[in-house]
C-alpha cells in the first residue's frame, strides 16, 4: 500500500448512508454534508426516513436513509444511484439494493448481518455470497466490534458506546474522499458541551474510523472531490423550511411588520414552526395552537391587528385550515399559508414527497374564494418564494398559498446569504390615520386591493366578517348585484397578481419538437435529465417549469405554441397538467406523472424523453 498515493479526482459522488432508526443516519449524513459544503462543493441531500419514531428495528420498513451528491460543478439533484452504500445491518443492505451503481462500493456493520437479521431483511441466505454482489466493492467492516474496541478505555455504558458506532463510518467516509474531520470535532464539542465524555468518545471513534479506512487496501486508492467554482459571498448550507422560514423573516422586516406564526406541528412542516419560534430575538411570534384551525385563525387574528400573518402545515393540515382560508378571501386579509406537500391521502406517507395538493390549493374552498398559488423548487429557491408570497399578501390584501414538498423542505444545498438592500421593497397599504373618510373596501383602481385600517387607529374604526361584504363600505350585504360584483372584485384582485410574474423562461431552444413541463420540486431532476439529453446529440427538447400557478405567467400560451409536442411530468396523477388544459384547451399534453413517495429519478425521465422524442 503506498501511503503517499495521490487521490483520484473525481466530477462527483453520491453517498448513501443508511441503518436503522437508531444508527444515527440522518446526523452521519447532515455532517458529511456540512464538511463538503465547508469544504466549498456543491451539494444537493435527499433525507428518507420512516414515518414512525421508532420503527421496527432491523426491519426494512425500519431503515432511515440520507443520500448526499457532492460535486466539484453544479449539483441540481441528489442523483439516482449511489457509488458509495454504508449499510449498518441487512435490511439496509436490502432495501438499497436497487439504489446502487454496478462496481460502486458498500461498507457494511459486518457484525449486524447475524442469521436473526438476516431472517429480519427476507434474505434466505448470506446476501454477500450471492453472484449479483461480485461486481461490487464490499467491505465487510466489523464496526460495531472496532467501536467497542476504540472505547474500551473510556468509562461509557455499553448503550452510550454503541450510539458512537456511525462516527467509525463517518470516519471512514472521510477518508475515502479527503475530507477533514475537523469540522465534525468542532460539532460534537458544541453538541456535548455539558457532556464532555461523550464529545471524547465521539472523537475518538471518528478518528478510529478515518484510520481504519487509511490501513485498508480495498480503500486504496482513494478520492477527491474538488471545490467547486461559486459566485464569491457568504454561504450556508441550508434545507428548505429553514429557508421558508427566514424568507418570511427577511419580507417582515422589508415591510417593517411583526412576523407572526399561528400553526400546529405536522410533518414535514414542523422544522418552519421550530425555527421561527427560535426567533424572538427578530421579533418573531409564534402560536403552538391546538389544532389546524385554531392556528390559522390566530394567524388571520394577527392580520386583522396588522401583522404578517403565516400558518404552516401540510395537505391534511390544509383540509382543516379551508374554511378559515375562507375567511381570509372574503375579509381580504393579508396571509400566508404554506403546504409542505407529502404523500396521501390522509395521514399517506408522511415522510414522503408528493405534488397532490396542488387542486386541494387552487379550488378547495366553499364558494368563489380565488387566491395567489406560488410554488418553490429547491431548498435554497424557498427563500425566495416565502418572500414573494409574504409580498403578494402584504401589497394586495390576499391570503396566498406557498407549496413546498417533503423533498425540498427536508433536503440542503448551498445558498448564498442574500443582502436584504438587494430585494425589492414591500409596500402594504396600511390606512392613515389622516384618513377622515375612511372606506374598508374602497379600492386601488389599478390593483383592487383594499385598505389596511390597524384596529385602534383614530379615524379608522369598522368591521370585518365572513358575510358578504357592501362594496366600499363593508357593511353586511345580500344583495344579489353586490355579492356579483364583490364576487368579480375578488378575482379581478388575482389576475392582477401577474405584476409579480415574470415571463416564463425556456431552457434551450425556444422552438422545437419537445417542451418538458415541470412545477415545484421537480426541477432539479428535470433539468439535469434535459441536459443530459443534449449531450446525447438530442437538440430539439427544451423546458420551462412553473413557480407561479395562479396566475400563470403570461407567456405560457405564447411558449406552448413553438413546440410540436409537451409533456408534462408531475409527482402526482396529472393535477397540473388538467390545470393547464383548462386553461389552453388547444393543446394536448402528455402526462408523465409517478405516485411512490419519492422524486422521480434522471434516468427514468431521460428514457422517457427519448422515448417521446423518436416516436
Amino acid at each position: 500500500m503506498n501511503t503517499k498515493e495521490t487521490p483520484i479526482e473525481l466530477e462527483d459522488v453520491v453517498i448513501r448512508f443508511a441503518g436503522d432508526s437508531g444508527d444515527g443516519m440522518q446526523l452521519t449524513g447532515s455532517l458529511f454534508t456540512e464538511t463538503a459544503a465547508l469544504f466549498g462543493n456543491d451539494l444537493a441531500t435527499f433525507p428518507d426516513y420512516p414515518s414512525e419514531i421508532r420503527a421496527p428495528q432491523g426491519t426494512i420498513g425500519g431503515v432511515s436513509g440520507f443520500t448526499v451528491h457532492v460535486g466539484h460543478s453544479k449539483v441540481d439533484n441528489p442523483g439516482d444511484l449511489a457509488d458509495v452504500l454504508v449499510a449498518m445491518n441487512p435490511a439496509a443492505l436490502k432495501a438499497n439494493e436497487k439504489w446502487i451503481k454496478r462496481g460502486c462500493t458498500i461498507i457494511l456493520d459486518y457484525d449486524n448481518f447475524t442469521d436473526k437479521n438476516l431472517r429480519k431483511a427476507k434474505y434466505e441466505s448470506e446476501p454477500l455470497e450471492e453472484a449479483k454482489f461480485g461486481e461490487y466493492n464490499v467491505i465487510k467492516a466489523s464496526i460495531t466490534s472496532l467501536t467497542k474496541e476504540a472505547l474500551k478505555d473510556i468509562e461509557l455504558d455499553t448503550k452510550s458506546i454503541l450510539r458512537s458506532k456511525n462516527m467509525f463510518a463517518l470516519g471512514m467516509l472521510y477518508w475515502m474522499f479527503e475530507k477533514p474531520i475537523k469540522y465534525t470535532e468542532s460539532f460534537l464539542d458544541k453538541k456535548f458541551k455539558n457532556k464532555q465524555l461523550i464529545a471524547k468518545a465521539n472523537k475518538i471513534v471518528l478518528k478510529a474510523g478515518y484510520n481504519y479506512a487509511y490501513t485498508i487496501e480495498a480503500l486504496h486508492p482513494h478520492y477527491k472531490i474538488a471545490p467547486a467554482k461559486i459566485k464569491p459571498g457568504k454561504y450556508r448550507n441550508i434545507n428548505g423550511n429553514v429557508a421558508t422560514a427566514w424568507g418570511l423573516i427577511a419580507a417582515s422586516e422589508k415591510a417593517h411588520l411583526e412576523l407572526f406564526l399561528g400553526s400546529y406541528p405536522i410533518t414535514p412542516a414542523t422544522p418552519i414552526l421550530e425555527e421561527l419560534s427560535a426567533r424572538r430575538d427578530l421579533g418573531v411570534k409564534t402560536f403552538q395552537a391546538e389544532d389546524e384551525i385554531a392556528g390559522i385563525c390566530s394567524a388571520i387574528g394577527a392580520s386583522f391587528a396588522g401583522r404578517l400573518g403565516v400558518s404552516t402545515t401540510s395537505g391534511p393540515g390544509v383540509a382543516l385550515k379551508t374554511e378559515a382560508a375562507g375567511l381570509a378571501v372574503i375579509t381580504e386579509l393579508p396571509l400566508v399559508i404554506v403546504n409542505v406537500q407529502r404523500g396521501g391521502p390522509s395521514t399517506g406517507l408522511p415522510t414522503k414527497p408528493e405534488q397532490s395538493d396542488l387542486l386541494q390549493a387552487l379550488y378547495s374552498r366553499s364558494g368563489e374564494s380565488p387566491l395567489p398559488v406560488l410554488a418553490a423548487s429547491s431548498p435554497s429557491d424557498c427563500f425566495w418564494y416565502a418572500y414573494q408570497a409574504a409580498r403578494i399578501a402584504l401589497e394586495r390584501m390576499t391570503p396566498v398559498i406557498l407549496l413546498t414538498d417533503g423533498f425540498i423542505a427536508n433536503g440542503s444545498e448551498p445558498f448564498k446569504i442574500p443582502k436584504l438592500k438587494d430585494y425589492p421593497n414591500i409596500s402594504p397599504p396600511i390606512a392613515s390615520k389622516d384618513d377622515t373618510d375612511y372606506q374598508p373596501y374602497r379600492r386601488e383602481p389599478s390593483t383592487y386591493a383594499r385598505p389596511w385600517g390597524i384596529p385602534g387607529t383614530p379615524n379608522l374604526e369598522h368591521r370585518v366578517g365572513g358575510l358578504e361584504k357592501t362594496d366600499v363600505t363593508g357593511n353586511v350585504s345580500y344583495t344579489p348585484e353586490n355579492h356579483q360584483l364583490m364576487t368579480d372584485y375578488r378575482q379581478k384582485k388575482v389576475d392582477k397578481v401577474i405584476d409579480y410574474v415574470p415571463e416564463l423562461t425556456v431552457k434551450g431552444s425556444e422552438v422545437g419538437k419537445l417542451l418538458v413541463v415541470g412545477w415545484g420540486g421537480t426541477y432539479g431532476h428535470l433539468i439535469n435529465a434535459v441536459r443530459n439529453i443534449w449531450k446525447d446529440g438530442y437538440e430539439n427538447i427544451s423546458m420551462v417549469h412553473f413557480n407561479y400557478i395562479k396566475p400563470l405567467p403570461n407567456n405560457t400560451e405564447e411558449i406552448f405554441e413553438n413546440f410540436e409536442k409537451i409533456i408534462v411530468c408531475e409527482l402526482n396523477n396529472g393535477q397540473f397538467k388538467d390545470y393547464l388544459k383548462m386553461h389552453f384547451q388547444n393543446f394536448e399534453f402528455i402526462q408523465y406523472t409517478k405516485v411512490q413517495g419519492l422524486p422521480f429519478t434522471t434516468q427514468e425521465l431521460e428514457d422517457k424523453f427519448k422515448k417521446v422524442l423518436e416516436e
